[in-house]
């Protein structure tokens, strides 16, 4: 029974991925580089909004990255942020 609600919420999860990422509506990459990588890593083990910081968001960006990172599961979206060194997003350019 696990099994097949992990399976269930992967492929829900996948599937609405795939939609949004579609829609360009998450902003856009920039260039990967080391710095990135660091200020990534830091928003994943220390707190998120650090990689904001490192590359050079606007404040808007880095203060809502600081306060969603109190949910946890927000540590990851801002390590992939900051290592893709992403411009702009959803709610008015913050995620």
């Amino acid at each position: 029974m696990k099994r097949a609600l992990t399976l269930l919420m992967l492929v829900a999860m996948l599937s609405w991925s795939g939609s949004v990422a579609l829609a360009g509506t998450h902003g856009v990459d920039r260039q990967v580089t080391g710095k990135s990588i660091a200020g990534g890593l830091a928003s994943l083990l220390i707190w998120p909004g650090i990689g904001q910081i490192v590359n050079d968001q606007k404040t808007d960006k880095v203060v809502t990255h600081a306060l969603l990172g109190l949910t946890g599961i927000f540590r990851f979206w801002s390590c992939y942020d900051g290592i893709a060194n992403r411009n702009g997003g959803v709610w008015n350019n913050r995620i």
